[in-house]
């Protein structure tokens, strides 16, 4: 089933021993007499290939008469029976009858038109507008157009007429030369010319514009979805936005398709049956594994959770098993994986932060602005965010010596004295040196009873060695002992020996050793799969602790080829608890720290109350280094932006400093 020289990736697969004959007499006794029996029909149908049923479909019309998609639409009903019947269909009528619904009545489903025409190849596009004529005695191209319009109705047209480049063979001159073209159609012209972008993402060989892809990230310092949200919008963005997603990993867009169908309040299941149905012999279980490494949990728990009756049943027969169960390797999805590493490996990615030293600046006279604000009854607290949100901390460090020569007070004391709650908490933080406030949470994650093992992993693992030797000076300082003994004594085992490792600050800052990085993955991949190996957090703590980053993002690729997992995969699966949480923060951490931090903050704000602590802390903390890009990780990710969340989830003055440091709205 598969095209030659190719593995099937396909969940359902030819029936061994098949008979449509047989298949249609058990179809036809299933319905027969009062009531059916929908067990027995979800049980063959789900388990026939797309053209052994179409077989059934005619010899149940040989020996009975009778139209079997019919009778299954007589005998089912509501969403059972939506999936049913799309199974009976070929592949190019059933994607020929969703565009047909898409288009018919008032409105347009711009999401399935979207969906179909990003995502197939010539052939099936060839296939669907021939299917389309053939059921509907109408031109596919004439009724799109006729319901769509501007750039958005130009590029679904471009998709329509199937003519994707299709050779391999790349040309470096042509790659950076469309890179090129790119960049000046939109970031650095005044408005956008839409016709470079539907010209070249429209025609060009998906293995063109992945290179197409990451040499704009190397020319123009972002990724090229983040370029397409700043310059496109509406229905035009979001196909967009999908033809890359294609491109980079179709695989990797119908999970996130899947379960965007599937999350929150409701369920969408027209999306859901769409894709169950049109992957099951394409892609499914490269699918299934983007989405049990995506979003933490398996494709077959979530429908399992999000659906019920035969509905379920057969969604989890399309499904093919159950990868929160021991699985097999899924190569598609390794190789997503190895070109995500790559890809962080040659990005030369400028960090920048939000706050930057204020221009014009006189310590003396933002003093006098705070004194007044503090000075006599009530507070002016627009004043005093206003001042310290827009200047770098080396320029708050003076002013704390400007307030104290000028008016004799301790300007910390009368901040504490005149604010409070979370934004007394958080401007307080921002008066602190960056070692100095790291010193303090740490502090406040070991004290007392109980333990922030979060709040130690996210600083411990994220810190470099210049910003871990600086916290040692400030804990030390402050409180009279060494930070590496708290650790010590707060936390016990691996995530002991891990947090006291990382406080060394002794990673290697050289560049990557392939010969190394070679025997590292073998050394990672050999303990990985050893269930009976007591060595396994050993071995991970002495590369991931130690490495330098650029040589562990190639110690990452070689575990990839290695083993097919990326090795937050081996991670999950082997390792629990504390020393899990760290070694998945160092490894995001060296992938992409930005994503890690955008990451955090969203769980910081997502679902009910607000982790205002996890919140304040990122938000002073990156401010001056990379909370720009944290910003445009943010929205890549969640499709929304930091400043809005923000905006949404927390209140008043707390709310005001918040958005000063988050430096705009993208």
């Amino acid at each position: 089933m598969a095209p030659k020289g190719k593995v099937y990736r396909g969940s359902v697969k030819d029936f061994p021993g098949f008979n449509a004959s047989q298949d249609a007499d058990a179809l036809y006794n299933a319905m027969k007499g009062f009531g059916s029996d929908k067990d027995a029909i979800l049980d063959l149908i789900t388990s026939r290939s797309n053209k052994q049923r179409v077989e059934i479909c005619q010899a149940y019309k040989s020996q009975y008469g009778k139209d079997l998609i019919a009778d299954l639409k007589y005998e089912l009903t509501g969403k059972f029976e939506r999936l049913i019947v799309s199974l009976m269909r070929p592949p190019a009528y059933s994607d020929a009858k969703e565009i047909k619904d898409a288009i018919a009545g008032i409105g347009t489903d711009e999401k399935c038109l979207i969906e179909i025409l990003a995502s197939r190849t010539n052939q099936e596009i060839h296939d669907l507008v021939a299917a389309y004529k053939d059921a509907y005695e109408r031109d596919l191209e004439a009724d799109i157009v006729g319901d769509t319009s501007g750039h958005f109705k130009k590029m679904l047209v471009v998709l329509l007429q199937g003519a994707r480049e299709e050779d391999d063979v790349v040309s470096e001159d042509l790659v950076e030369q469309d890179a090129k073209d790119l960049l000046e159609a939109g970031e650095q012209k005044w408005g956008t010319d839409e016709a470079q972008f539907i010209f070249i993402l429209g025609r060009r060989s998906k293995q063109h514009l992945r290179m197409v892809f990451d040499e704009y990230l190397k020319i123009s310092g972002k990724p090229i979805e983040r370029s397409i949200r700043g310059e496109l919008s509406g229905d035009f963005e979001k196909l967009m936005l999908a033809v890359v997603k294609c491109v980079r990993s179709t695989a990797e867009y119908f999970a996130e398709r899947l379960y965007k169908a599937m999350k929150g309040l409701g369920t969408r299941d027209n999306t859901l049956i769409r894709i169950m149905v049109s992957r099951s012999e394409i892609d499914m279980l490269d699918i299934r594994e983007v989405f049990r490494t995506k979003y933490e949990k398996s494709l077959h728990n979530m429908i399992k959770e999000d659906t019920s009756g035969e509905y379920k049943k057969a969604l989890l027969k399309l499904c093919g098993g159950d990868d929160d169960a021991a699985g097999e390797f899924f190569p598609e999805a390794a190789q997503v994986a190895y070109r995500m590493w790559e890809l962080s490996a040659v990005a030369k990615v400028e960090l920048r932060g939000t706050v930057q030293p204020a221009d014009n600046f006189n310590d003396d006279g933002d003093a006098q602005v705070l004194r007044k604000a503090m000075k006599g009854l009530g507070t002016d607290e627009g004043a005093i965010i206003e001042v310290l949100t827009q200047r770098s901390n080396a320029q708050r460090q003076q002013i704390l010596k400007a307030y104290k020569a000028h008016y004799g007070r301790d300007l910390m004391a009368d901040l504490k004295s005149e604010l409070s709650g979370s934004l007394a908490k958080l401007i307080l933080g921002l008066m602190l040196t960056p070692a100095q406030y790291d010193a303090k949470q740490l502090r406040k994650a070991v004290e007392g009873a109980g333990t922030d093992e979060s709040t130690l992993i996210e600083i411990m693992a994220t810190r470099n060695n210049q910003e871990i030797a600086a916290i040692n000076e400030a804990y030390q300082q402050a409180y009279h002992k060494s930070l590496e003994d708290d650790l010590s004594s707060d936390t016990s085992g691996h995530f002991k020996r891990i947090l006291v490792s990382l406080a060394l600050g002794n990673r290697d800052e050289g560049p990557e050793n392939l010969a190394q990085a070679q025997e590292d993955a073998k050394k990672l991949a050999d303990v990985a799969s050893n269930d009976s190996s007591d060595s396994l957090e050993t071995r991970f703590l002495s590369i991931l602790c130690t490495r330098s980053y650029p040589h562990l993002r190639r110690v990452f690729q070689e575990f990839i080829k290695m083993t097919n997992h990326d090795v937050e995969h081996a991670i999950r699966k082997r390792m629990s608890g504390d020393v899990r949480d760290a070694f998945v923060a160092i490894v995001r951490s060296v992938k992409n720290k930005p994503a890690f931090f955008a990451d955090k903050l969203y769980k910081s704000m997502k679902g009910a109350g607000t982790d205002e602590r996890t919140l304040t802390r990122i938000m002073i903390s990156r401010s001056e280094i990379d909370l720009l890009n944290i910003r445009g990780e943010f929205i890549d990710l969640f499709d929304k932006s930091l400043h809005h969340m923000i905006e949404k989830d927390t209140s008043g003055d707390y709310r005001k400093a918040l958005l000063a440091l988050c430096g705009g709205d993208d």
